[in-house]
């Protein structure tokens, strides 16, 4: 099933800047780490938002109230912490008795739910007791449940889908911007789509605002990819999507003539002008608009329809779009939006800062001869691949540098899924790990594993197999290192390409659930452990995408280093937000603290979602998290 390849004949890569051959393998990786450090050492630090304690109770059980926390990046190890309930007729009362200095996580079996119980958790530092953080009120009565409730407005005939993360306001704790889905369309098939609607609430419920992007944008996975996040520096977070005539702000307010309707007979649309725009995160409000990069062009230079050989003309390869953040300067981040990934791909870089919108680089394949063509998938992630403090975007099957040049492509073609991450503790660097497709009658591995930095093909698998989903993490918690899996590959493989178990069910989406640090399996509404067990089915939840089974979103949004489940209600009137009320000694701060995982919540919901990764080891056997280079943005109220 996998083996490995001495040679790489398709592997196209930009000169190295030192000579390998006089280097021994050990030293040459050395002296990359040596170099990295000491080049990131120098660089600046990341703006990062601020975020609040991110408290969180739920009641789990009649008797029982769990809670967690977070810890920011930026605080000290051996910061502890004092817990504090307030209820109606009852004193103030500590619940620890001595301070908290394992995990951020505590059960509280003495609350009783006649009365609205108020927490507040305080922080020790340097033997001092620091005021409070925002408090977290469980109100009386509170049904027995492990998820927050966020009630929707959804439009008649519309679903709620993808889902992303910001700080709208400024206040530390994080907003959700919602996708609601109407009518869609994939990009091979004709027909009319409704407009695609976004809507943005606060945790608690409350709605802050609405766009629509109007009858000149198509719904469907592959057409409106959007980014939220904090692109200025201002500790608030923007909107970000492509946009067209008749698209509706979060003030009322149409972009471009509203009149027009490039739709045609087919419901495609394939002439008429395409934007890209910012918009406000506290209000929707359309803040800056330009030209789409790149434009349509010719539309059979983004690929062929697949098997005949013939370009496409239809729009099919032509509408095929990603987008990204990355810290391209090390410093800020830039918004990258793509388009194409059979054929002719190009990845475009805006930098949104003093309210002004202009492009940093523009990579551009630009034909189907060029190595960098077709190389794309349906995702994308980003990472430092070379440890110089900026970021790389990993475009399936190749790479582009933070200058927009291309660093590499493994040649190994068109792919569905993606995980980026240090998945081999015991082998410097980032490892990707990817399945491929066979199509317009190419050949090659189905499964394989590449250095992040060179592209150096390690191992591969399911050769001339058409491979449609793969997942790689530590799943196994008696392992050090990843494992990974994928469709046929009949076992689960260590990160040598070892056999090593059975394959897993899932081979949808991971989550950190459970109380030890390796991976739980998320597929549709349930978290199962690898050979442990179910842990929670979301009775009343679904999941979103068919036979994707994806949820809305899967991230650390509050509490400790665990993630959040977010799922649709089955009646597509609310969201829920569950999160796990396991105990944990095992300590961590906040996962989005981690700029490469950060950067995985913002692309999380492009195309074919995948899960998140951090840029470094999480697992089992794992040492303490690397404290991240990082700035703290003090919000502008």
């Amino acid at each position: 099933m996998v083996s490995p390849i001495k040679e790489q004949p398709y592997l196209q890569k930009q000169p190295i800047p030192f000579n390998n051959e006089n280097m021994t393998k050990g030293f040459r990786y050395l002296l990359i780490i040596y170099i990295a450090v000491a080049t990131q050492a120098a660089f600046g630090q990341r703006q990062m938002e601020k975020l609040d304690r991110g408290l969180v109770a739920v009641r789990y059980a009649p008797d029982s109230v769990f809670l967690s926390w977070r810890i920011s990046g930026t605080e000290p190890d051996d910061i502890a912490f004092n817990l504090y309930r307030i209820a109606a007729g009852e004193p103030v009362k500590k619940l620890n008795t001595i301070p908290l200095v394992k995990g951020t996580n505590f059960v509280d079996v003495t609350a009783t739910s006649v009365h609205d119980n108020h927490y507040e958790v305080k922080a020790i530092l340097n033997g001092k007791e620091e005021s409070a953080g925002k408090p977290f009120t469980l109100k009386a009565n509170t049904a027995v449940q492990q998820y927050l409730n966020i009630p929707l407005r959804t439009p008649a005939g519309y679903t709620p889908n993808d889902a992303s993360a910001g700080d709208l306001d400024g206040d530390g704790e994080y907003e959700i911007i919602l996708h609601q889905t109407g009518r869609s369309r994939d990009n091979s098939s004709n027909g009319i789509t409704d407009p695609p609607i976004f809507q943005a609430y606060k945790i608690n419920g409350t709605f802050l605002w609405e766009i629509n992007l109007g009858k000149n944008i198509r719904e469907g996975a592959h057409y409106t990819q959007f980014i939220v996040y904090d692109l200025d520096g201002d500790g608030i977070a923007e909107f970000a999507c492509k946009t067209a005539d008749g698209t509706i702000d979060g003030k009322g307010k149409v972009i471009g003539d509203s009149t027009k309707d490039y739709r045609n007979n087919n419901g495609k649309i394939l002439s008429g002008p395409e934007f890209f725009t910012i918009f406000s995160g506290r209000t929707g409000e359309a803040l800056a608009t330009t030209d789409y990069i790149p434009s349509r062009g010719d539309l059979g230079a983004w690929g062929g329809k697949g098997g005949n050989g013939k370009n496409d003309n239809t729009g099919n390869r032509a509408d095929r779009f990603n987008a990204c953040v990355a810290y391209l300067d090390g410093l800020h981040p830039s918004v990258v939006m793509c388009r194409g990934y059979y054929g002719r791909t190009v990845l475009a870089a805006w930098d949104w800062q003093n309210g002004k919108l202009t492009s940093r680089w523009v990579f551009d394949s630009k034909d189907g001869k060029n190595p960098f063509s077709g190389q794309g998938n349906h995702n994308l992630t980003v990472a430092d691949v070379d440890g110089d403090g900026k970021d790389e975007i990993i475009y399936g099957s190749m790479c582009v540098d933070d200058n927009g040049k291309g660093l590499y492509t493994t040649g190994l073609r068109h792919g569905d899924a993606l995980h980026v991450s240090d998945l081999d503790p015991e082998r410097p660097g980032l490892e990707v790990f990817g399945v491929h497709e066979i199509e317009e009658g190419t050949k090659g591995p189905g499964a394989a594993v590449y250095d992040a930095r060179t592209g150096e093909i390690l191992w591969h698998g399911s050769e001339d197999e058409d491979v449609g989903r793969g997942v790689a993490d530590n799943i196994d918690h008696t392992r050090y290192g990843a494992q990974m899996w994928w469709s046929g590959s009949n076992g689960l493989f260590d990160i040598k390409g070892n056999r090593i178990g059975e394959q897993p069910r899932s081979t949808n989406f991971l989550i950190y659930w459970d109380g030890d640090l390796s991976r739980e399996l998320l597929d549709g509404n349930h978290i199962d452990k690898y050979n442990g067990g179910r842990l929670l089915t979301a009775n009343g939840a679904i999941a979103n995408n068919w036979t994707k089974s994806t949820p809305a979103l899967s991230a650390d949004i509050f509490g400790d280093w665990r993630e959040e489940l977010i799922l649709r209600s089955y009646d597509n009137q609310s969201l829920r937000i569950y999160t796990t009320t396991i105990p944990t000694d095992h300590r961590n701060y906040t996962l989005m603290h981690d700029p490469q995982y950060r950067l995985s919540i913002a692309w999380q919901n492009d195309g074919y979602n995948q899960p998140p990764h951090t840029g470094f080891y999480f697992g089992h056997g794992m040492k303490k998290a690397p404290k991240p280079n990082i700035k703290l943005v003090e919000p502008q109220k």
